[in-house]
């Protein structure tokens, strides 16, 4: 059996119902959002736990070949378009696949299990989840871009056409412009997805509003489920 990413679990229940899958950015790790789980504001009604994968640590081109870690490496970047390695993405959705299955081994079935990601991990959060065969509770996407959107289009899966996604962004974020944001959910509304967008007044960060309304946003997904 191929090896699962190590990660951070935080269960708000003792035998949870729900999974939060949880991508960090670029050259972070995944305690980076686990202070986040008790700012949601969760009601306590739904156990969930929370997965916070550390990415391998790689050498990422447009840093200068520093090895950090990174979902994939970027050829090269400027303020509204990115140069990625493919290959590594789908590397990186095979790892959240795996993440995947073994929640459902676990008893957290694929309809109740959210994809996550800010940034760079937002972005493996959009490839992984909307190419994922079976249909997902939905999809976090923060600060972040799709990477290829031709793989999107050549792989994107019935089973997840209809997949909530909650979307936000900083107006004035200089690392991930909002050019880029504002690209994705066009992208996906243009092919039919539910997109649910937020834009704040914030770098390139996370915001306690913008948390809270992931929190609004995670319970009723829940609710439904």
């Amino acid at each position: 059996m191929a090896e699962v990413l190590p990660a951070i679990e935080v269960t708000t229940a003792a035998s949870p119902r729900f999974s939060v899958i949880w991508m960090h950015g670029l050259g972070a790790d995944g305690s980076d959002f686990e202070a986040v789980v008790p700012e949601l504001g969760l009601d306590g009604s739904h156990g969930i736990r929370f997965i916070f994968p550390h990415a391998p640590s790689i050498a990422v081109t447009c840093n200068g070949g520093y090895v950090m870690p990174a979902w994939y490496d970027i050829i090269s970047l400027d303020s509204d378009s990115r140069v990625v390695d493919t290959a590594g993405i789908l590397s990186s959705r095979q790892s959240i696949r795996r993440l995947i299955e073994r929640e459902n081994r676990r008893g957290v079935p694929c309809a109740r299990i959210f994809v996550a990601g800010f940034s760079q991990g937002g972005a493996v959060a959009y490839t992984s989840a909307l190419t994922h065969p079976e249909s997902l509770a939905g999809v976090i996407a923060l600060s972040t871009y799709i990477p290829t959107p031709k793989l999107l289009e050549g792989e994107a899966t019935a089973a997840n056409r209809a997949v909530p996604i909650f979307a936000a962004h900083g107006s004035e974020d200089d690392v991930v412009s909002p050019e880029l944001g504002i690209r994705a959910r066009d992208f996906l509304a243009r092919h039919g997805y539910r997109i649910e967008w937020h834009e704040y007044p914030m770098p390139h960060s996370v915001c306690l509003e913008e948390v809270r309304e992931i929190g609004r946003w995670l319970m009723e997904r829940m609710a439904a489920a």
